[in-house]
């Protein structure tokens, strides 16, 4: 059994920061990818982060230059630090991971969290 566990949401002034952490605890044997999605009312879930293993980043446009993922590998942790936070930045963020866990033998499984809010608002 394996659980992403988010922290770190909430409001927020336009312009303001948050950090959003992310832990997995469980039976993980390694953590593949790591990530963030946002998903706001009415619209498709979206991409707005992924980090590899080596630290390898990616960023949706929306997030670049703005927003800084980061993992700490020791403590199967990935983060999310947003600056400049602007009003469409709202939604529910879940973090996602690729876990290889240990079953009977090891399998790699895909994971989400229980999501957690951010609120830009004046």
């Amino acid at each position: 059994q394996v659980q992403l566990v988010e922290s770190g949401g909430g409001s927020v002034q336009p312009g303001g920061s948050l950090r959003l952490s992310c832990a997995a605890s469980g039976s993980v044997a390694s953590i593949n990818r790591m990530g963030w999605y946002r998903q706001a009312p009415g619209k498709q879930r979206e991409l707005v982060a992924l980090i590899t293993t080596g630290g390898t980043t990616t960023y949706a446009d929306s997030a670049k230059g703005r927003f800084t993922i980061s993992r700490d590998n020791a403590k199967n942790s990935v983060y999310l630090q947003m600056n400049s936070l602007k009003p469409e930045d709202t939604a529910v963020y879940y973090c996602n991971a690729i876990i290889v866990v240990i079953i009977s033998t090891l399998t790699e499984k895909e994971y989400w969290g229980q999501g957690t809010q951010v609120t830009v608002s004046s």
